[in-house]
């Protein structure tokens, strides 16, 4: 699958439970805890000066401008299945990709933007690196336009 403009809200099954379980989190527990605290604060005295109050409050809003965002995520999202029979890197899919100047090997997956983690190795299907790598087969060579400069990186293996 090659990700567009169109259908740039693309999600992994896996991010599609990641994100229902975090909005669980957060309109379950995370809302009653908060709740409590507010409730805690008022019981402190005159609101006006409350500062602990205020503090609650600005968080509240802040969660839950959290759980409407993700809640406009998930009505957004487009599972994506990955086609684990074609020959080639894809959405979905995991690779060992050689970044060629260093020798360091990669074991990265193509994921939605929401769902990149570079450090748990999600890269995010809208990035330059990703976009090069799609539809190319274990073997091939790309030279990718970075922040930092051309970098040349090689499909090692499909792993999933």
């Amino acid at each position: 699958m090659s990700i567009s403009d169109s259908d740039a809200k693309a999600i992994t099954p896996e991010g599609l439970v990641a994100l229902e379980a975090e909005l669980e989190e957060l309109e379950g527990p995370a809302r009653r805890a908060m709740a409590a605290r507010i409730l805690a604060a008022r019981e402190l005295g005159d609101l006006k000066e409350n500062a602990e109050y205020h503090i609650a409050k600005e968080d509240q809003s802040h969660l839950e401008t959290r759980i409407q965002r993700l809640q406009q995520r998930r009505r957004e999202a487009v599972v994506v299945e990955a086609k684990t029979d074609e020959p080639t890197f894809a959405f979905g899919r995991t690779a060992e990709v050689l970044d060629e100047a260093s020798g360091k090997v990669h074991t990265w997956t193509i994921v939605g933007s929401t769902e990149a983690n570079l450090a748990h190795g999600k890269l995010s299907a809208e990035s330059p690196v990703a976009k090069a790598l799609i539809n190319h087969a274990p073997g091939d060579s790309i030279e990718v336009q970075t922040p930092g400069g051309p970098r040349t990186y090689r499909v090692q293996a499909l792993v999933a």
